[in-house]
């Protein structure tokens, strides 16, 4: 639910010294977030331009039909001027140029539409980030507080721009966040936040691994509490002694964990059984870890926890998160493509007992290769290699297993189902981004699926 535009025109002038009829705002890019931000700004009467170096940009036949009069430039932007604004939003997938930090050291302000959003509602919000699993809990938070009787709303990095998310009814707010979205966000005051758990991730843009931790750890600004992953090395570093923690851990004795009764794991917070991880319908530790985050984080939030136990019952995972596609002659394919990270692919190897044919590769990001090759010398009897940086991976495993190349998807599977046998696993679980062959990771497991459908019918 969104304040009264009064108070939130305070809040905006107080916090960033925005003013409908002196300031002058840029947005750049011109994806869901900006259109999003360009909803937001219309709605309140502010001058803005909106520009993108895309000569056709993804959402400008919507822009024109809802907001005809925006002036939208596209092209490269080298030679554009932003000091002509007194406030730049840029969307989160857009790194600063030489031309946009010059305009900041002029005095130019950075806003970014989570501090928009976070200085427009007085509802309670819930914020997620980490390198894996942020999806899985935001939706099963989004369940859990619906299951709860509060009207939830979820979005952010996944789903739903935040700031459209103002223009629905809600008792309670539920963002996934990226290190992209956090790297300029300033404002937010999350009632319970966490980082789920830490891995190389996106160093091209972040260039160390301490910087990406650093712009994770944005998301404890504020005094909400945190909740934090007592696995994690990384994230149990972050612990602050002001401030309220719950800590949650699949290995840990403390706060919501796992413990063994009658010879039968259950999740537990403090001394209380609260239901059996077998009743969970997801596979792997990975995905118990996340379900204790979730509950840590309702907690916190104020929820009961049957209600938020009924809905992790039901919760049925996401598409292209450890997915099962198919049974083939006794070969189950597992389609893990959002595994778009190391630790994500560690994360599922992790979850098998029995070693896995994996199909791997992509655009690597930046991330070092080599840390992937303890768990697959653990867990992977056979690696099938795609795309951009598969001689990357290949090196890295230093011949330690048997490596195949693919130049496609159809390809890599038909390979897969030749050397598999009855009672195996082929699991999808690339460890890269797709951006080097395909639209998105979900056009990469579609493709998978396809291909692996066609094994059925062919």
């Amino acid at each position: 639910m969104r304040l009264a535009d009064d108070l939130v025109l305070d809040q905006l002038h107080d916090f960033f010294g925005l003013q409908t009829k002196h300031s002058k705002l840029i947005i750049v890019g011109l994806g869901a977030t900006g259109l999003s931000v360009a909803r937001f700004l219309s709605h309140y009467s502010f001058e803005f331009k909106l520009i993108d170096s895309r000569r056709n940009p993804p959402m400008a036949e919507q822009l024109s039909h809802e907001l005809p009069n925006i002036n939208l430039i596209t092209g490269n932007f080298e030679n554009f001027d932003f000091s002509e604004a007194t406030h730049l939003i840029v969307s989160p997938g857009i790194a600063l140029t030489p031309q946009i930090k010059s305009a900041c050291l002029k005095g130019v302000r950075l806003v970014s539409d989570i501090d928009l959003f976070a200085l427009s509602t007085n509802r309670p919000i819930i914020a997620i980030t980490g390198s894996n699993g942020k999806s899985t809990v935001t939706t099963m938070l989004g369940e859990m507080g619906n299951a709860a009787g509060k009207k939830t709303r979820m979005g952010g990095n996944l789903g739903t721009a935040a700031l459209d998310l103002l223009n629905q009814e809600a008792e309670l707010y539920v963002l996934e966040l990226s290190s992209f979205q956090l790297e300029r966000t300033s404002a937010l005051k999350a009632v319970a936040a966490t980082v789920l758990n830490l891995s190389a991730d996106h160093l091209d843009r972040h260039e160390t691994f301490e910087n990406y931790c650093i712009e994770k750890e944005k998301v404890f600004k504020g005094n909400g509490i945190m909740v934090l992953n007592a696995d994690d090395s990384n994230v149990k570093s972050m612990h602050k002694q002001a401030r309220r923690c719950l800590w949650f851990g699949v290995h840990q004795p403390l706060g919501f964990h796992v413990e063994t009764k009658e010879n039968q794991d259950y999740l537990v917070y403090n001394n209380d059984f609260l239901m059996p991880c077998r009743h969970l319908s997801l596979e792997g530790q990975h995905n118990i870890a996340n379900a204790l985050a979730a509950l840590a984080l309702g907690f916190a939030a104020g929820l009961a926890i049957k209600p938020m136990c009924q809905a992790l019952a039901g919760f049925q995972g996401l598409a292209h998160r450890m997915q099962q596609v198919a049974i083939i002659n006794g070969v189950k394919w597992v389609n893990d493509s959002k595994a778009t990270n190391i630790g994500a692919c560690i994360a599922a190897l992790d979850g098998y007992k029995d070693k896995v044919i994996l199909l791997a590769g992509g655009d690597a990001k930046g991330a070092d290769m080599n840390e992937l090759q303890a768990s697959i010398y653990k867990k992977v009897k056979n690696i099938i290699l795609m795309g951009k940086d598969a001689n990357l991976m290949e090196s890295a495993l230093n011949n330690g297993i048997p490596v195949y190349h693919a130049d496609s998807m159809a390809a890599a599977v038909l390979y897969a189902a030749n050397i598999a046998f009855r009672g195996d696993t082929i699991l999808l679980s690339p460890a890269c981004a797709s951006l080097d062959q395909y639209q998105n990771y979900q056009h990469r497991g579609n493709c998978f699926m396809t291909a692996v459908k066609a094994l059925e019918t062919g």
